[in-house]
């Protein structure tokens, strides 16, 4: 395989293109129909817990989905409006402006120019490396938290109950207070779709293999049930005419493609959306890595199903492409959803033109189907987002991260119990800085290990764990830690503590077998560990040393300066200093 030039790089449809086929064009045409059943009650539900429009997740929906294909890597990576995502749009927007305004829709097309904006700058930078700082149960405690918080937001959708709020202390006093105003004929919509979704989800494709059904069918089947429950729900409210029984629906929803849209039309200037764009630069960021993290998770793991691989730095550019365009078509951040992902992945798409297709099949809804949707009750939508974001809650992590790693528990139940009580952006704030604090904290202290030759090797492990000899007058040490600014003090002290209490020790082999770095502030403490040894009458030696790390140090004046000198290997060193037999 040819290795795609720089413009292939940035524009992967260059090269996937160019072997476009008739199976390919199959295979993803039957994906894009699957994919645009489940997507149209879903865009709609999102748009819902944004805070926005219904037509404004249609329209979140089609061109992302275009422009993806343009500069993304992944082959079934769909890309549109996601339920962590969505919260936090409702959370950061709700913040500047009261939901239901032209300065609300506004601020969400702001947040997501913003994403799509600082998304291309990382990405042309290649600052994938960034999401990293989200650990594993930082992003497992958020996404959970999310899910439950999500799920409590609909509440008021799905009881027909008020309820205002951005975390569970605001919102559940509130539900007990105002359960004596439940709506009833609301209540009954809901939690009859919420039941009949809930029963899909888990009995249909069962169910209709014992009747024989092949699995695909009966996997396709599953796939569009939440489209009949729309589809019964819309039928149900326009027959008993809930509207008039006080039933919320969604109402008119435009007929027609996405407008051409730019925030700050209703606000007179460039001065007020400039105000905006600073009111919503840290939201928009936040909502860049958590949207990265999740498509790029999503995307590995589909690729790696087919050994295929995905590059980070061009999924930043190609969300940054697609939330770009969701901000210019009336639409809100976006990113590549989970559910969405699988489908696409399991109906069988193997490139991204499936996304077009699927872009294609939403703009024939929004030109033939909106009227349909007049009658569709917002408790539905509620229902199909409580049942979507059921599997964002990981239960189980809790006891595991606690069992294995206590320190990651702590980021987990800080991630979980402030995104909980305080909301979404407190919660992931202080998740990635408990993150890291605790990275500073366990690298600041770096295992170090007295080692001793493993009898009939060359090989030197912790004096503590095995049975070793030691050489008299020789300590060797292992540090399991790149060096740098922070473990540097810690390095000096431990190294002093253990020639205190070895008075005979003559020379300190340092093992680097572990250290991929050293930088400045490690160098400095090196070169006085060298002189302060010295001046005692202790040489000082590395051993291991990797090539880029002796490189580096081949620059300074510690090599030349060093008491003692660099081996290749710690039995080398050991056998050099003391050739006798140990003892």
């Amino acid at each position: 395989m040819s290795t795609p030039t720089a413009l292939q790089r940035w524009f992967p449809i260059l090269d996937w293109g160019r072997r476009y086929n008739r199976s390919l064009l199959t295979a993803d045409g039957v994906a894009a129909v699957v994919v645009t059943l489940m997507l149209i009650p879903q865009s709609l539900a999102y748009a819902l817990l944004a805070g926005l429009p219904a037509q404004a997740g249609l329209y979140a929906s089609m061109a992302p989905l275009v422009l993806y294909a343009l500069m993304g890597s992944s082959g079934t990576l769909a890309v549109g409006p996601a339920a962590v995502t969505s919260l936090m749009t409702a959370a950061s927007v709700g913040a500047v402006a009261a939901q239901g305004s032209v300065a609300y829709t506004e601020a969400a097309l702001m947040l997501a120019l913003l994403s799509g904006a600082l998304m291309l700058v990382m990405g042309a930078a290649r600052l994938g490396f960034l999401a990293n700082f989200l650990s594993h149960p930082v992003i497992s405690g958020f996404v959970s938290a999310s899910g439950l918080l999500i799920a409590a937001s609909q509440l008021k959708h799905l009881l027909g109950v008020p309820l205002h709020g951005e975390n569970l202390l605001q919102l559940l006093p509130q539900l007990w207070h105002n359960l004596s105003s439940l709506h009833v004929p609301t209540s009954a919509m809901g939690l009859g779709a919420l039941a009949l979704l809930l029963l899909v989800r888990r009995q249909l494709k069962p169910g209709l293999k014992r009747l024989g059904v092949s699995a695909g069918a009966a996997d396709l089947a599953a796939k569009a049930a939440p489209v009949v429950v729309l589809l019964l729900s819309i039928a149900l409210s326009a027959v008993w005419q809930l509207a008039e029984q006080g039933v919320r629906v969604v109402g008119t929803v435009p007929q027609g493609l996405p407008p051409l849209t730019l925030p700050g039309g209703s606000t007179g200037g460039w001065a007020a959306p400039w105000a905006l764009a600073q009111a919503l630069w840290v939201p928009a960021l936040l909502i860049s890595l958590v949207g990265f993290v999740e498509s790029v998770s999503v995307g590995q793991s589909l690729a790696a199903k087919r050994r295929e691989r995905i590059d980070p730095d061009a999924e930043l550019r190609a969300l940054g492409l697609s939330n770009l365009g969701a901000g210019l078509s009336g639409g809100f951040p976006v990113t590549g959803g989970f559910s969405r992902s699988v489908v696409n992945f399991d109906a069988g798409a193997r490139t991204p033109a499936a996304g077009i297709f699927t872009a294609v099949g939403l703009a024939l809804a929004a030109l033939f189907l909106t009227p349909w949707l007049f009658h569709l009750p917002q408790a539905t939508l509620a229902a199909t987002i409580m049942v979507a974001v059921l599997t964002l809650v990981d239960v189980g992590v809790f006891a595991r991260t606690w069992h294995y790693a206590k320190a990651d528990f702590i980021a987990l139940l800080l991630t979980f119990g402030l995104t909980l009580a305080v909301g979404v952006e407190a919660g992931l704030i202080a998740g990635v800085s408990a993150s890291v604090l605790l990275l500073l904290y366990r690298t600041s202290r770096p295992h170090i290990a007295v080692v001793g030759q493993v009898p009939g090797t060359e090989h030197y492990r912790n004096v503590l764990r095995h049975v070793v000899l030691e050489q008299p007058g020789i300590l060797g040490l292992r540090v399991d830690e790149s060096l740098y600014f922070a473990n540097a003090r810690f390095l000096e002290d431990t190294i002093a503590a253990q020639v205190a209490v070895r008075p005979g020790v003559r020379h300190v082999v340092l093992q680097c077998s572990a250290v991929n770095d050293i930088d400045a502030s490690a160098l400095e403490s090196l070169e006085t560990i060298n002189a302060r040894l010295q001046a005692s009458g202790v040489q000082l030696h590395l051993s291991e040393v990797k090539g880029p790390v002796h490189d580096r140090l081949k620059r300074s004046h510690l090599l030349a300066e060093l008491s003692g000198q660099v081996f290749l290997t710690h039995h080398q060193a050991v056998m050099a200093l003391a050739p006798s037999e140990p003892v």
